[in-house]
């Protein structure tokens, strides 16, 4: 006996719009399984997990802190991923645009022009696109496999910041931590309101958001990283290039990428330090699927990603448990969206090999 999966001939819309609420239902029952094994009361858990972030104006304002990048990387991943380009890096180029973005508040620190931080924002994007150019040339030019390069290209960029933060960016007066010189208020993104932290990070997502939606929906381009995703063969029939859509997807997200992390370092962290990240770049993975892969969709699967590590937080004070159980929500939302998303393309079928237990029978 051994199981196969066998593709439906027809597909649900239905089920392909509540896979994603499915998803996060599950999630939530087994999370508060979870909690009940940790000798936690399952509902006041949840509570202080999902319901008590949004209860305070200054919790609003962080939870759009945390969306900003995870929109931005998921919009750029969702191109990459309908385009059947699967960059696992956006971490890395998260990094990599955080670092070539701060290049001009480090070094030219006393320069306080209005410039400074379009042009940082700007520096920022190259620098993501640039990194993700590297997977990028090798699977064009060598047929490497992009998960793997782009993947380990994170671990290179995090290493370059510690090394940065720790040598040669580290701030003299900074009475040796490891951390660079504070940005000018010229390199600082300023806040959207008074009454809270969030900057104009937020408002780069959600245009975002929009002009990628607009773009796979209504141009040319969007239609060529439909066709080419589903069937390179039919994409070259029709004359389009599978080599540029590896380029442009891969660069897309990165300069995405890149322009969160740049927005981060400068509105939210305000120098550069050896960890910018609480893992955006892979979240952001799972803000894609769970906003099956439409940049509309991904802006509020950014937002529920966001409200896990925001509770997360708060459930560390509140109810005393480890940062380690975001991770494990997402990984279970993860997982949960991929098997929902699976048992509505497949039918899960039991096949018995007659020939084998005849065969069998027979000695």
């Amino acid at each position: 006996m051994r199981i196969e999966l066998e593709r439906r001939s027809r597909q649900s819309n239905l089920f392909a719009i509540v896979s994603p609420l499915l998803a996060l239902a599950l999630t939530v029952f087994f999370g508060g399984i979870m909690f009940a094994l940790l000798g936690k009361d399952p509902v006041s858990a949840l509570f202080s997990f999902f319901i008590e972030p949004l209860l305070e104006v200054w919790s609003l304002h962080e939870l759009a802190v945390k969306a900003a990048p995870l929109i931005l990387i998921g919009v750029g991943l969702s191109v990459c991923y309908r385009s059947n380009n699967w960059n696992i890096g956006a971490e890395g180029q998260f990094i990599a645009g955080a670092i070539v973005g701060s290049i001009l508040p480090i070094t030219f620190y006393e320069w306080t022009s209005p410039l400074l931080l379009p042009l940082m924002l700007v520096m920022g994007a190259i620098g993501g696109a640039a990194y993700a150019a590297i997977p990028a040339l090798l699977k064009t030019r060598f047929n490497t496999n992009e998960i793997l390069t782009s993947l380990m290209l994170v671990y290179i960029a995090q290493l370059l910041l510690d090394w940065l933060t720790r040598g040669i960016w580290k701030d003299p007066a900074g009475y040796n931590f490891p951390q660079s010189r504070s940005f000018v208020s010229e390199a600082v993104l300023p806040e959207i309101l008074s009454s809270g932290r969030a900057h104009l990070g937020i408002i780069f997502a959600l245009l975002a958001a929009v002009a990628v939606w607009f773009m796979m929906r209504y141009t040319l381009k969007g239609f060529q990283v439909v066709v080419l995703g589903q069937s390179e063969r039919a994409g070259r029939f029709a004359g389009f290039s599978s080599r540029k859509m590896v380029w442009f997807s891969m660069m897309f997200s990165g300069a995405l990428a890149g322009l969160a992390g740049i927005s981060e370092v400068s509105g939210s962290i305000g120098h550069l330090q050896p960890t910018i990240s609480p893992g955006y770049g892979f979240t952001a993975i799972i803000v894609a699927f769970l906003g099956r892969l439409n940049p509309l969709g991904i802006i509020a699967s950014g937002f529920v990603l966001a409200l896990t590590y925001l509770g997360g937080e708060g459930a560390q004070l509140s109810i005393g448990v480890s940062d380690k159980v975001t991770r494990v929500f997402q990984g279970l939302l993860l997982f949960f969206v991929l098997s929902c998303d699976t048992l509505i393309l497949y039918k899960v079928r039991l096949v018995f090999d007659r020939a084998r237990n005849t065969a069998s029978k027979g000695a």
